[in-house]
C-alpha cells in the first residue's frame, strides 16, 4: 500500500474528479459560456503581463466605482490544464457587489515544474498589489481564491503580506498523494519538492484570514485534505474557518462564489467586512 491503505489503483480513483462527476463536460461547457457572456458585458483589461513567459497574464474587471477590493482567482486543472478564460464567470456576483475581480492564468505543468507554478502566482499577487492603482483600484484590498489547483495554490499565496484574505477551494494541502498517483505523470514531482510544497507541512508565522471550503459531495480524500487544513492552520495561531458547501461536488461548488447571494460569496464579503 502507498498511501493511508490505498495501493496505485486506488489512489488514481480517490483524486479523479472528472471521473467522480460524470456530467463534468457539460458544466464547464456551461462555465464558458457564461465567460464570454460576462466578458462581452463587462469587457474587462484583458491579458495584463505579470511576467515575461506567454501564461503569466491576468485579466482585470472593475467594479463601476474601482476604488474598491479586489478578489483574484486562479483557476484549476490539476495543475496541468485548464486557462482563465472560462472562468470569467465567476466575477458577476463579484462586480455586483462593488469588488472588483482579477482572473490568473500561469504556465500549466509539465512546462513548469510546481515549484516555477507557485512562484508565478506569487507574482502575479505582487504584480497586482503594485499596479492596481494604475486601474483606480485599491491596492491595500487584494484578496484570493482559487479552485482545486488554485485553491492549493491560494494557500500557497497566504505567506505574502499583499494578501488579505484568501478563499481556497476544493484544494489539495499534502502532496504526497499526488506525487504517488496519475497526476504526478505531468506534475513529475520527487519527495522534496512535494514536501517542500505542500501547505499541510509548512505554515507561515503569521498571515490573513483563510476560508477552506470544500463540497460535501466531494472525493472523500478532497474532503479530507480540507477538514485535516483547516484545524491545523487555525492551530498555529492563524486566522480562518472550515466552511462545507452543502450538497455540492468537485465543480459545482464554483456556483457558490458564481451567485451574488452565493455560500463563498458571502464569506468574502464578511472577510472584507472584518
Amino acid at each position: 500500500m502507498l498511501y493511508r491503505g490505498m495501493d496505485r489503483a486506488q489512489l488514481d480513483i480517490a483524486y479523479n474528479n472528472t471521473l467522480a462527476v460524470p456530467e463534468r463536460g457539460e458544466i464547464v461547457a456551461d462555465w464558458a459560456a457564461r465567460s464570454d457572456r460576462m466578458r462581452q458585458k463587462y469587457g474587462g483589461v484583458l491579458d495584463l503581463r505579470y511576467g515575461d513567459t506567454p501564461r503569466e497574464r491576468l485579466d482585470l474587471f472593475l467594479a463601476a466605482d474601482p476604488k474598491a477590493p479586489t478578489l483574484a482567482f486562479i483557476h484549476g486543472g490539476c495543475w496541468p490544464g485548464n486557462d482563465k478564460e472560462d472562468y470569467a464567470f465567476l466575477g458577476g456576483g463579484i462586480l455586483l457587489h462593488g469588488i472588483n475581480f482579477a482572473l490568473i492564468e500561469y504556465t500549466l505543468a509539465p512546462a513548469a515544474r510546481l515549484d516555477r507554478i507557485v512562484a508565478e502566482i506569487r507574482r502575479a499577487a505582487l504584480w497586482l498589489a503594485e499596479h492596481l492603482g494604475d486601474y483606480g483600484a485599491d491596492p491595500d484590498q487584494l484578496y484570493v481564491s482559487g479552485h482545486s489547483a488554485g485553491g492549493y495554490l491560494t494557500a500557497m499565496t497566504m505567506p505574502l503580506d499583499v494578501v488579505r484574505g484568501g478563499i481556497a477551494i476544493s484544494g489539495i494541502y499534502d502532496l504526497e498523494p499526488i506525487r504517488l498517483n496519475y497526476l504526478n505523470e505531468r506534475l513529475g514531482l520527487d519527495p522534496a519538492e512535494a514536501d517542500r510544497n505542500s501547505p499541510l507541512l509548512h505554515f507561515p508565522p503569521q498571515a490573513a484570514e483563510l476560508v477552506i471550503a470544500y463540497g460535501t459531495r466531494e472525493l472523500p480524500e478532497l474532503c479530507r485534505q480540507s477538514i485535516e487544513y483547516a484545524p491545523a492552520w487555525i492551530a498555529h495561531g492563524l486566522s480562518g474557518r472550515l466552511l462545507p458547501i452543502d450538497g455540492a461536488n468537485h465543480f459545482t461548488i464554483l456556483e457558490a462564489l458564481a451567485l451574488a447571494d452565493g455560500t463563498l460569496t458571502c464569506a468574502l464579503l464578511d472577510m472584507i467586512d472584518g
